[in-house]
């Protein structure tokens, strides 16, 4: 029922009807509306600064959620990082080192990743940030794990030839201790006996008479047996695989032939002065992988630690070479 709304009229002394128009009455309804409308918006606002909606309550324990699991993530690759630095330094200075294989950079174990921007996706969010940061990380440990993996796997291959390895590797003097008259001259830079002028030593000459026995120092297959080699006169040549390769220079004779295969301890040959020589001796290098090494380190087979340092002593001493 419509409320009836009067006026009081001074002049009649009585109160009269209030009669609206439909033009009037529409134009408060259109106001009433819009301060209705206003009233709620602005309540709207000052409430959503002081409560949050149902929606935005979840949202936010969403981000809370996680954030917690990315701290815990973080704190995973933290340690799995820790547990993977730890097993890289025993590879490189233990695993790798035994088997004389060259230790991984650590510019080549953590290196990024370059070219175009892998995470292009994941910009424009609220987190960007830590989830970009987070997922780097997490590429980074996987790179680092696959490298270490392969080179585990390496270690393993030559761990199960380990018994072969070691037969093969030059271990001992390729002149019987008894036979040897001494030591003449070490690897390193000594005085040409013909040029006087110093050079490269790429061996040890071993003084001996002539047609003293001269031995293989490790299993392997002759690769020459000549004397077409400048300056070394008749010579023997072992590959013993693994990348190593000895040397046994101006012999008098053979006693293998090309393609042959020998054990350490094998008599291949004997002392002569053949080629670019002054006396009767061995001259015996060591190769890896193409290059000569000091072969003084690879006598631990038939030298106890007293002949060891002997040998070492004699061998430091820059005199001159034999050839």
């Amino acid at each position: 029922m419509t409320k009836v709304k009067y006026y009081y009229d001074s002049e009649t002394l009585s109160y009269q009807k209030i009669n609206l128009r439909k033009r009037d009455k529409f134009k408060k309804l259109v106001l009433f509306s819009l301060a209705f409308l206003l009233a709620g918006v602005i309540g709207y606002v000052v409430l959503s600064r002081f409560f949050e909606t149902p929606e935005q309550l979840a949202q936010k324990a969403e981000l809370e959620n996680m954030q917690l699991q990315y701290g815990l993530l973080s704190k995973k690759m933290q340690h799995l990082d820790k547990v993977l630095n730890e097993l890289q330094e025993r590879d490189n200075n233990i695993y790798r080192l035994y088997f004389e294989l060259n230790p991984i950079s650590d510019e080549q174990r953590k290196a990024g990743f370059g070219g175009i921007n892998r995470y292009k996706s994941l910009e424009g969010f609220e987190n960007s940030e830590m989830i970009i940061d987070a997922t780097k990380n997490m590429d980074v440990l996987s790179k680092q794990i696959v490298i270490q993996s392969k080179s585990l796997d390496e270690i393993v291959r030559l761990a199960e030839n380990k018994e072969k390895l070691l037969a093969a590797m030059p271990a001992i003097q390729p002149v019987k201790k008894e036979d040897l008259t001494r030591m003449a001259s070490g690897y390193g830079l000594r005085s040409d006996p013909f040029t006087k002028a110093r050079k490269k030593h790429k061996g040890m000459d071993f003084t001996a008479k002539r047609g003293t026995p001269v031995y293989a120092t490790g299993n392997g297959k002759v690769k020459r047996a000549d004397n077409n080699a400048s300056g070394y006169g008749n010579h023997i040549r072992i590959d013993h695989g693994y990348g190593y390769l000895t040397l046994y220079a101006h012999l008098s004779k053979y006693n293998v032939k090309k393609g042959q295969r020998v054990k350490r301890g094998d008599l291949i040959g004997f002392v002569g002065n053949t080629g670019r020589s002054q006396a009767p001796h061995l001259h015996y290098e060591v190769h890896k992988n193409g290059t000569a090494i000091n072969p003084i380190n690879f006598y631990y087979g038939n030298l106890s630690p007293e002949e060891f340092a002997a040998m070492q002593k004699a061998a430091q001493q820059e005199g001159q070479s034999l050839d």
